[in-house]
């Protein structure tokens, strides 16, 4: 099903008791947030705010808070159906015969439907603001937690033109608002704006760009889409192929530019590459802590167009899971039979919502050789922004990815520390705060699957499970806490019966949780561990979300994954300068308390469900 606009989605999601209206006054800063993170946490209905503060838009916000909501956008019954869409598209094979060729038709004729088509009447256009008519505090942007820089767009289509080629591109690439008529413009040092900004540099012209907002929700998911540098191929003619349609597209009035004709809002303007950079953020980010200020460029707006009554569309990130994760495993499903062709080994993979996107990744294979996990693993570094991955696991055929338990406990099944794991080096993201530099870290491999007798002779250990060909923790018997040992900093602590020992650590000093290591291995009570999983001091040790998304965003594997004994060590304590780190720590995500209570006292009012408060 195709939606001709986010408004037209909307209608049907009520229609259908996934969306709630909410006529209570409401203010964009905080309050929307706090209210939304809750509902979204809980797989609740999208909200429309009707009455926010101070401006004259509603609000719309969880559009695409559930896997189901998702793929109904994307035309498909459920995610797994987006694989096999672009499988169909690929693989147009029939042989050479007139029937093996006419089976191909209606496959060409969905690739027909890539290119947009220009239209001369565009709903985004029917109101213009210009020059002194701008004035961006008008629209209803969110500042989403506490100690964010300022407002936020967060559903961004940001569309520039590559100055040489002329080739498009859309990305979703946060927006801050720093006055009535300009913005920041988050364009990381890997993504294509900031090429095309540097080709413009290098012209001596400015770059023309447009922010659109809203539009059908296919092309809001393209935008966020990794895809490959395919010519012909991006954002508008992915939505196209999704939605079974050529995607409407109308000339901006201010900037020679293609923006999606059905959106609700356009920001149009230019960059220019002579000009400072602004200091942007902080701003509570997917990773569930703040990025902190930087300098990114200055886009300053010539224009503002939109519907005669739009709605403004949002998104929150921070803590997973949030509606972003959604988002990420449409991405899975659709570029699943692409990483096949190339690395036909793969049976499926995921990026679990703990590891938001890039740190962590489960991949399951066809094994038929030794050291074939490697051979995939570092396959998958190599592929698009799977360059960015700091952890990948690697499971036999059998073991389902999206079963977060059952992947950890095949591997303490199946991974000998040190044996079966691999720490190497590479690109991270940008976003990244612990690792050794900006961009640059360490990656760990973790090897899960069924060793081949090549792979287990080489193990160097006393230890006799170690020379087999699975690890087996049955008859292991974790401790009660009050049974493990004491050491300076320990808040909390538990071992799980598959092998894991979580700890809580209150950080004062260089070297604590190296010590700390040191000391627990050492200990009876590390008899039949696998995992020492070391956390800082705001980690809830009884939920194991908690502790692997701590982990996973405070490790640098290099410097901070290592074999003690005969268990493997995970720093996910907060690095100190006393250490050699040398940047500075974020904090993680936290709502103001006076606005948590706001909306308890309000939840009634606002009249939401009691059981999602």
């Amino acid at each position: 099903m195709a939606f001709p606009d986010i408004q037209s989605f909307m209608r049907l999601l009520e229609q259908r008791g996934e969306l709630l209206r909410v006529t209570t006054p409401v203010s964009r800063e905080l309050e929307i947030t706090e209210i939304a993170d809750r509902m979204v946490k809980q797989g609740g209905p999208a909200l429309l705010f009707e009455n926010v503060t101070g401006s004259d838009y509603p609000v719309a916000i969880g559009l695409l808070g559930t896997k189901e909501r998702v793929a109904l956008t994307l035309g498909v019954d459920d995610l797994d159906g987006l694989a096999e869409k672009v499988r169909a598209l690929i693989d147009l094979s029939g042989g050479g015969s007139k029937l093996g060729l006419l089976s191909n038709v209606t496959k060409l004729r969905d690739a027909m439907n890539l290119p947009p088509r220009r239209v001369r009447n565009a709903p985004v256009q029917e109101v213009v603001w210009r020059g002194d008519e701008v004035d961006l505090s008008k629209i209803p942007v969110l500042k989403c937690w506490p100690l964010d820089g300022g407002p936020f767009v967060t559903l961004p289509l940001v569309i520039t033109k590559d100055p040489e080629t002329g080739e498009r591109n859309m990305g979703m690439y946060r927006v801050q608002v720093m006055s009535k008529n300009s913005t920041g413009m988050h364009w990381q040092r890997h993504k294509t704006g900031t090429k095309h900004l540097e080709k413009a540099r290098k012209l001596g012209q400015r770059l023309e760009v447009a922010v659109a907002i809203g539009g059908d929700p296919a092309l809001i998911y393209a935008a966020t889409a990794p895809l490959p540098p395919v010519p012909g191929l991006d954002e508008f003619a992915l939505a196209g192929y999704l939605r079974g349609q050529r995607y409407p597209v109308a000339r901006g009035v201010t900037v020679d530019l293609d923006v999606p004709a059905n959106a609700e809002f356009v920001l149009e303007g230019y960059v220019d590459p002579s000009e400072d950079w602004v200091m942007e953020g902080p701003f509570g980010d997917h990773t569930g802590f703040y990025t902190l200020p930087d300098l990114y460029p200055h886009f300053h707006v010539t224009a503002v167009t939109m519907r005669r009554n739009p709605v403004y569309p949002a998104t929150i990130v921070g803590r997973p899971p949030m509606e972003d994760a959604y988002l990420i495993e449409a991405s899975e499903r659709l570029f699943l039979p692409a990483a096949q062709l190339i690395i036909p080994e793969i049976v499926d993979y995921h990026m679990p919502p703990a590891g938001v996107a890039h740190n962590l990744v489960f991949v399951s294979i066809k094994k038929s050789y030794p050291g074939q996990a490697y051979k995939v693993a570092n396959g998958l570094f190599g592929l698009g922004q799977m360059m960015f991955a700091k952890v990948i696991v690697v499971l036999d055929e059998d073991v389902p990815v999206t079963d977060f338990g059952a992947v950890w406990r095949e591997v303490t099944r199946k991974a000998v520390p040190g044996r079966d794991t691999l720490t190497t080096r590479g690109p991270i993201d940008v976003l990244d705060h612990s690792s050794r530099g900006w961009g640059y870290g360490g990656k760990l491999i973790i090897d899960a699957t069924t060793k081949r007798p090549e792979e287990v002779g080489s193990a160097a250990s006393s230890r006799p499970d170690q020379a087999g060909d699975v690890l087996s923790p049955e008859g292991f018997t974790p401790r009660a806490a009050h049974d493990l040992p004491t050491f300076d900093g320990v808040l909390a602590q538990r071992q799980t019966p598959d092998g894991y020992w979580l700890v809580a650590l209150h950080k004062t000093r260089a070297g604590q949780a190296r010590d700390l290591a040191a000391a627990f291995a050492a200990h009876p009570a590390a008899q039949g561990i696998r995992h020492l999983l070391i956390c800082d001091d705001q980690t809830d040790v009884n939920d194991l979300q908690d502790v692997w998304w701590t982990i996973l965003n405070n490790i640098d594997a290099e410097r901070d994954v290592w074999v003690q004994g005969e268990l493997l060590a995970w720093d996910g304590a907060q690095k100190i300068p006393e250490e050699g780190f040398v940047r500075e720590w974020p904090p993680k995500i936290v709502m103001d308390q006076g606005v948590v209570d706001r909306v308890d006292r309000l939840w009634n009012v606002y009249g939401l469900p009691e059981s999602l408060r």
